[in-house]
């Protein structure tokens, strides 16, 4: 999986100009007419990336960046970049104000144990609190 990313590109370009955008980095690119997001009534370029060989995001962004520049009077008034979901490990899902809860067995839990769990956690918090004040 590479940097996926989008330019929006100020108008739409020529046949000449795409060549020499994908000599310059855009091998493999995507282009695509579309309307400035600003102006619909503006016909522009929009180029899809998704470079496998930089390795960082921001490499790939300034690589292209970069690359646009070899054309006169070319601008960039346009970047999207998809969200990525993030990693999370296994163990940060059940974890609240430093106790393991099993989602399972606190559903299961009489009314009574509810209340010691969360009298429990408000003291542990609570607790906390005056040792970081006492700290200060």
């Amino acid at each position: 999986m590479g940097h996926k990313f989008s330019l929006v590109l100020s108008r739409q370009i020529t046949d000449e100009e795409s060549a020499i955008l994908q000599e310059a980095g855009f091998a493999g690119a995507a282009f695509a007419t579309d309307a400035l997001p600003t102006n619909a009534d503006v016909t522009v370029t929009k180029v899809d990336f998704d470079d496998t060989v930089s390795p960082s995001l921001a490499e790939a962004i300034e690589s292209a960046l970069e690359a646009v520049q070899k054309v006169p009077d070319l601008t960039v008034p346009g970047l999207s970049v998809p969200a990525v979901p993030q990693e999370s490990s296994a163990d940060d899902s059940k974890v609240l104000v430093g106790e393991v809860v099993d989602s399972s067995s606190a559903a299961d839990d009489a009314p009574e144990q509810k209340a010691a769990r969360k009298k429990r956690s408000t003291k542990k918090a609570g607790a906390a609190v005056e040792e970081g004040a006492g700290q200060a």
